[in-house]
C-alpha cells in the first residue's frame, strides 16, 4: 500500500496514535513517520513490538518514540503526555485508535471504560497539547457507529455499544474542542481484515469475517484502513465530523 500522504508533507508535525506498537494503528505512524511528522507510538503492554517500530522509523530517517501508557489509567495517561509536553511541547495531530472489549479476562465493563470513559480522560488530558488548528480523529468501526439502526453480531454488541457511546461522549465535547481551535473528525470503516477484533470474532463465531466479507463485497486490510486513517487527519473535516470509508449500502443511516 502506497503512503497517501505527500513526502514531507507533514514535516515537523507532532503525532501521537494510541494503541499503535501492531495493526492499523502501527501502519498509520508508519505514513505519519514516511510523511516527515514526528510521532509517537504508544502501547499498553507490547514495548518491544513499540521499540522496534521506533527503530525502524529511526533507520529511515524519522524521529519517534514510544510512550507505554494504560489508557484507562488517569496517571499514565498525565505521564504519557507529560512525556510529549517534555519532548515536543505539544501535539500536532491526535489519532484515538486503540480499543478493545473482547478480550477474555476482563471486568464485565471494561468494553465501555476503555472504549468511552478512557477516551474522554484520554481527550481531556489531550487538550493543553493542542494548539488551534490541531486535528483529533476517532477510529471506529460502523457497527459500532450505526448501531442504533443495524443490529451487530451479538458477540461484538457490547463493543459496539461502548464505542458508540464513546464517540456520542466524544462529539460532546466538539464546542469545547471549537472554542480551542480544534479540528475533529470519526473515521468509521467495516471489519478489518488481519486486525485483533476480526480475528477474536473469528474465534467465537466462526465464519462470521468471511461471511461479512461475502456481504460487503470487500472488507479493507489493515493498511488500506491505516491509510484512510492517515488521510482523516489532513484532509478536510466533513460537515457532519464523519468520514465513512467503504460501501455502508449494509447500515441502516441515523436519523
Amino acid at each position: 500500500m502506497s503512503n497517501p500522504l505527500a513526502a514531507e508533507s507533514l514535516a515537523g508535525a507532532r503525532v501521537l496514535v494510541t494503541g499503535s506498537s501492531r495493526g492499523i494503528g502501527a501502519d498509520t505512524v508508519r505514513y505519519f513517520a514516511e510523511a516527515g511528522a514526528k510521532v509517537v507510538v504508544n502501547y499498553r503492554n507490547k514495548e518491544k513490538r513499540a521499540l522496534q517500530l521506533v527503530a525502524k522509523i529511526e533507520e529511515a530517517g524519522g524521529e519517534a518514540i514510544a510512550i507505554g501508557a494504560d489508557l484507562t489509567d488517569e496517571t499514565s495517561l498525565a505521564t504519557m503526555f507529560d512525556t510529549v509536553r517534555d519532548a515536543w511541547g505539544g501535539l500536532d495531530v491526535l489519532v484515538m485508535n486503540a480499543s478493545g472489549g473482547m478480550e477474555t479476562g476482563m471486568a464485565e465493563d471494561y468494553a465501555l471504560k476503555l472504549n468511552r470513559d478512557a477516551q474522554v480522560a484520554l481527550l481531556t488530558a489531550a487538550l493543553p497539547l493542542l494548539a488551534p488548528g490541531s486535528r483529533v480523529v476517532f477510529v471506529t468501526s460502523h457497527q459500532a457507529h450505526f448501531i442504533r439502526t443495524t443490529e451487530t453480531m451479538p458477540e461484538y454488541l457490547p463493543v459496539a455499544l461502548s464505542k458508540r457511546a464513546g464517540e456520542d461522549a466524544l462529539r460532546e465535547m466538539l464546542p469545547q474542542l471549537e472554542t480551542a481551535g480544534v479540528e475533529f473528525v470519526v473515521v468509521s470503516g467495516d471489519m478489518i481484515e488481519g486486525t485483533i477484533t476480526a480475528t477474536l470474532l473469528e474465534r467465537s463465531n466462526p465464519g462470521a469475517i468471511s461471511s461479512r466479507k461475502e456481504s460487503a463485497g470487500k472488507l479493507y486490510n489493515v493498511a488500506e484502513f491505516a491509510a484512510e486513517v492517515a488521510s482523516a487527519a489532513v484532509d478536510p473535516v466533513p460537515a457532519d465530523h464523519t468520514r465513512l470509508v467503504g460501501d455502508v449500502s449494509d447500515f441502516a443511516p441515523i436519523v
